[in-house]
């Protein structure tokens, strides 16, 4: 009999408890993930030699960071552990990987990706100023090197990871100005229903409101970025906006770390050939799937944030689905009460994922309308009057053609950043939905490669 090969991408929750499961089954499968040690984004490890403490580190979520990590490492000599290893590509059965200037083609029986997810950005006038990062980046610096990204820090965008980043820069010691909102306060009441289906998640974000507010940062809600200030030669200086009230406010600081809730990494998923749907509340596009996490691509199993931005806790219910749905796929009998159980819980963390895209829904008028001279692709230093011109003069009838046009999307972030912006910004100028407008294609390599790069042959 053949073995069966299960690969599984990515090592924050969703693919350790993937591959927990697949362990218990029997099944030693490869873990691939692009980071130097396991946990992801959200339960990133310190480096050697750094000393802080998992509630330091985590806060509320200690205790889950803790069994993520111990889990791995109960795990570890069962597993085919390849870190700081970038999945590039899916074809003909294989997934495609890179590490240290060699490429490899490895065949697998299933692949489960938990790519996770990324910033989703807003385009605001000087935000390709040095000093500002996306909420993301500045996480990493604060985790991975202990450091604050300026000396009077202002966060802007909305969403639960903007309070939570604040928070966690309070609780290092760092100036945090301002956390900006352009979500109105009131959006949170109207949504309180559906995330009351979570109370200890409901209460968590009061708990970092209360943190900010103890340590006298401002918060300020249905905010509009009017700028972000400074110079191309000392970077960030200042920040412009409108309050509630309408009213232009202006703040000194030196750092901006910015982002409306999170997009998930969906590339691997659309190089497989797997299909999309658009997700109106979230006005985005989002691969299918079946509850258990089956693609529309045969083999394919998606799970955690890179397949619908549910939440790290929730990651790790639709890993241990998706491993789930491979094995019974394979022929592996599960146990139906444990995958009731999880379908149950996921429901629930769905509902809660309603009530945030109603508490801080994407500002996607904004979006389409940013200056002409505001740059959307700071890959490519394409402004959205450019983009606009793609319309207006070229006859872009969507976002491909108007990447054809302009290079928008074409750089080393492969419109990570500028994808959703620009989709709104074709769509505003051709007064059509923005589901008609389409999303950027994905091609590999799905993030660059060295040229010099040589395949394994091994």
């Amino acid at each position: 009999m053949v073995e069966k090969r299960v690969i599984v991408v990515g090592a924050g929750p969703a693919g350790i408890r993937a591959a927990e499961t697949l362990v218990a089954a029997g099944i030693r499968p490869v873990l691939i993930d692009e980071g130097r040690r396991d946990g992801g984004q959200i339960y990133r490890r310190q480096p050697d030699g750094f000393t802080r403490s998992y509630e330091t580190l985590y806060g509320t979520e200690a205790a889950r960071a803790r069994a993520v990590h111990d889990t791995f490492e109960a795990i570890r000599d069962r597993i085919d552990y390849r870190a700081e290893t970038l999945a590039w590509n899916v074809s003909d059965g294989r997934l495609w990987t890179a590490r240290d200037g060699e490429a490899e083609a490895i065949p697998y029986s299933a692949l489960i990706v938990c790519s996770g997810a990324t910033d989703r950005l807003l385009p605001v006038p000087g935000w390709n100023r040095a000093g500002v990062f996306s909420l993301g980046g500045s996480q990493i610096a604060l985790k991975a090197q202990a450091c604050s990204i300026g000396s009077k820090v202002v966060f802007m965008g909305s969403g639960p990871l903007l309070y939570l980043v604040a928070a966690q820069y309070v609780k290092a010691g760092a100036n945090v100005a301002a956390v900006l909102d352009t979500s109105p306060f009131m959006k949170r009441v109207r949504a309180a229903p559906f995330m009351a289906v979570l109370p200890d998640l409901l209460f968590a974000g009061v708990g970092l409101m209360r943190t900010l507010k103890t340590a006298g940062v401002r918060i300020a809600t249905g905010i509009t970025p009017v700028s972000i200030e400074g110079s191309d030669d000392t970077g960030v200086s200042g920040i412009r906006y409108t309050d509630g009230s309408g009213r232009e406010q202006h703040m000194d600081c030196d750092a901006v770390a910015m982002g409306w809730h999170l997009r998930p990494e969906t590339q691997l998923a659309d190089i497989a050939r797997c299909d999309f749907a658009f997700d109106a509340p979230t006005r985005q596009w989002l691969p299918v799937t079946d509850d258990d996490g089956r693609a529309t691509s045969d083999g394919i199993y998606l799970a955690g944030d890179g397949a619908r931005v549910l939440g790290a806790r929730c990651a790790e219910v639709t890993g241990r689905l998706a491993a789930m749905a491979a094995l019974s796929d394979m022929g592996i009998a599960g146990d139906p009460a444990a995958r009731q159980s999880l379908l149950a819980e996921k429901a629930r963390y769905r509902r809660f994922a309603q009530g945030l895209a109603i508490a801080f829904p994407w500002p996607h008028e904004l979006a389409a309308n940013v200056p002409d001279d505001t740059v959307v692709c700071r890959c490519e230093a394409v402004t959205a009057g450019t983009l606009r011109e793609t319309v207006d003069i070229g006859g872009a009838t969507e976002t491909n053609r108007a990447k054809s046009f302009s290079r928008v999307g074409m750089g080393r972030c492969q419109g990570r950043y500028c994808g959703n912006a620009s989709a709104e910004i074709v769509a505003a100028m051709r007064r059509e939905p923005v589901e008609a407008a389409g999303r950027l294609r994905t091609q590999a390599p799905v993030k660059p490669l060295s040229i010099a790069t040589v395949r394994n042959e091994a």
